[in-house]
């Protein structure tokens, strides 16, 4: 079983429901530890994977970051967002500052700079067609909005006759069959969904890794170093050039905001409050 707690029981899923809103992430560049779907020349992609319990000694199985990534006229601007602390950071500031000004086009702006919202977790690879050497392995997988809604939907299902499950169990967990499209030159995870449970105890994990180094703001640079960093970006003009990144594995995810709140910041932030109300809430 590797170095992973246990989370069987109905109060482990409920303690698991109140301690998703908490968690937090750091971003994951180049770090080989991390696995990522391959895509074919379609922009098609399946894998099998199963979200695992949180190691020893840790209490969250995912943990979740808010990023920014666009470009400028001095370069891309990729950081991750000081909002995933509830701290000012100086793109929420520009982004509202672009959107009150009442201007269609510094809206769009605004928008091509918005954060993006993305979750951590480990993960064992049951069946990854594109690269068989990583079956069998347990690796940390970013992820968007998208799949965390259907992990949610796993705990809480819509009909009465299916059973809500914990994902992170290893005992009364399910795969997971990542099933990823490209549609309108996007990312679509629709079709993805957790198979029947199954107990997979008997499997001999390899280690897990830790989270807490995704949680931890002494991996942040300060609001000083961003601003430094987004000025040296935009040429110290909050328009700059406004060009959108599209590395991101879910473009449905984002949303810039800060401490006054702007209306495209607002929008997405009370629907990821209304998943947690969601997650949270006892049948």
């Amino acid at each position: 079983m590797g170095n992973f707690s246990r989370m069987d029981s109905r109060a482990d899923l409920a303690n698991l429901q109140k301690m998703l809103e908490d968690t937090e992430s750091k971003k994951d560049y180049k770090d080989d530890r991390f696995w990522r779907p391959e895509l074919d020349k379609s922009g098609n992609g399946y894998a099998e994977i199963r979200f695992l319990p949180p190691i020893e000694g840790e209490d969250l199985p995912l943990v979740k970051l808010y990023s920014h990534a666009f470009q400028g006229p001095g370069g891309w601007y990729i950081e991750n967002s000081l909002t995933t602390f509830s701290k000012k950071d100086p793109v929420s500031e520009m982004n509202s500052q672009l959107w009150n000004t009442g201007i269609d086009s510094d809206k769009d702006i605004a928008r091509t700079r918005r954060r993006k919202l993305n979750y951590i977790s480990n993960v064992y690879i049951v069946s990854d067609p594109s690269n068989p050497q990583n079956e069998g392995k347990v690796m940390l997988f970013k992820y968007g909005k998208k799949i965390f809604e259907k992990i949610q939907e796993a705990m809480h299902p819509e009909f009465e006759d299916e059973e809500a499950i914990n994902p992170f169990s290893i005992q009364n967990g399910a795969n997971f069959k990542l099933k990823i499209r490209r549609v309108a030159g996007f990312v679509n995870y629709d079709k993805s969904h957790f198979d029947s449970p199954s107990d997979l105890s008997e499997v001999d994990f390899p280690d897990g890794h830790s989270l807490q180094e995704f949680v931890d703001p002494s991996n942040f640079k300060t609001y000083e170093e961003l601003k430094e960093r987004l000025d040296a970006v935009l040429g110290g003009d909050i328009r700059g050039t406004a060009e959108n990144i599209s590395r991101a594995e879910d473009m449905e995810t984002s949303t810039p905001s800060s401490n006054i709140r702007s209306k495209v910041e607002s929008t997405e932030e009370d629907d990821y409050q209304n998943i947690f109300n969601k997650l949270m809430d006892e049948d």
